[in-house]
């Protein structure tokens, strides 16, 4: 007994300590976008154009509607941060030509979830940095000619909770390629990306988001799987009223099939209108 209250006397300042120090607890909903991308071309005249070496005055003419979803409910405590996001566009392309009938394809078709659990080893002023899991799933709402169907587990390391980089990780990804339920592909690929802001000014802020994935090994030849695959998205947010905003955005992307000699690109400019907001559903500090 006498050696038991020793010890508790001993350890009684270290747990003072201890209760002097304060745990945070948040726990957001955070609507980074809701809005809609819109890109619109108008020709004059291009009939009288049609055999100009200007492909300006020859092209048809375009107009380009993206409705876009991304949120994500955030969680930290202490060192610990577990984020869930679900990421969805949609949109079409409607050509019109001056001498033939309007067409419309499909221009996106996504729908993302991520989840990323990550905890921070190190933790310095407003830097964040440690190990990161993350699982994502990738479908589409209609597919052509299959709907996507992709599991990533992945692990690696992260800086997160930064003043601009909100999360920047490099990760070992196991890709589940589910599209062809018939025989399944199994690929390895290692994989950097980044999700930033960075405010300017007050009421007009940059964005950006996007990755890189080089992939290494696979279980069975797929011609049109890619052996890599770059995705850049940056966009200029100026508040309109409240939480409205509107701006210039690009998109890029930049992939190399396997079966193919050159690479496939797209880019993408335009103008976003978005609500973007955050909403604090718990915020405390406990003590240990």
């Amino acid at each position: 007994m006498k050696k038991i209250l020793t010890a508790v006397l001993c350890f009684m300042p270290f747990a003072s300590f201890a209760l002097e120090t304060p745990h945070e607890s948040k726990f957001d909903l955070n609507i980074r976008r809701i809005g809609v991308d819109w890109t619109k071309t108008q020709i004059g005249h291009a009939e009288e154009y049609s055999n100009s070496p200007v492909a300006a005055f020859t092209a048809s003419g375009q107009d380009s509607f993206v409705g876009v979803f991304d949120t994500a409910l955030e969680y930290g405590f202490d060192r610990l941060r577990w984020d869930n996001s679900l990421y969805m566009d949609y949109g079409k392309t409607t050509l019109k030509p001056y001498n033939a009938p309007s067409t419309t394809d499909e221009k996106a078709d996504k729908i993302l979830f991520t989840s990323d659990l990550s905890y921070a080893v190190w933790d310095w002023e407003n830097v964040k940095l440690g190990p990161i899991m993350r699982t994502e799933y990738e479908t589409e709402f209609v597919g052509s000619p299959k709907r996507r169907r992709v599991l990533r587990p992945s692990a690696g390391i992260a800086l997160f909770d930064h003043a601009i980089f909100k999360t920047l990780y490099t990760t070992a990804v196991y890709e589940n390629d589910f599209t062809y339920m018939d025989d399944p592909v199994s690929k390895f690929a290692l994989e950097a990306g980044w999700r930033a802001e960075y405010e300017i000014r007050e009421g007009v802020r940059f964005n950006s988001d996007g990755y890189y994935r080089e992939y290494l090994n696979y279980s069975q030849y797929v011609p049109t799987d890619f052996e890599r695959d770059l995705l850049v998205n940056a966009r200029l947010d100026t508040n309109l009223w409240g939480d409205f905003t509107f701006g210039p955005y690009v998109n890029y992307r930049l992939a190399k099939a396997r079966s193919a000699e050159n690479y496939g690109s797209n880019m993408t400019f335009g103008l976003s209108f978005n609500y973007i907001n955050k909403f604090n559903l718990k915020r405390a500090e406990s003590l240990e």
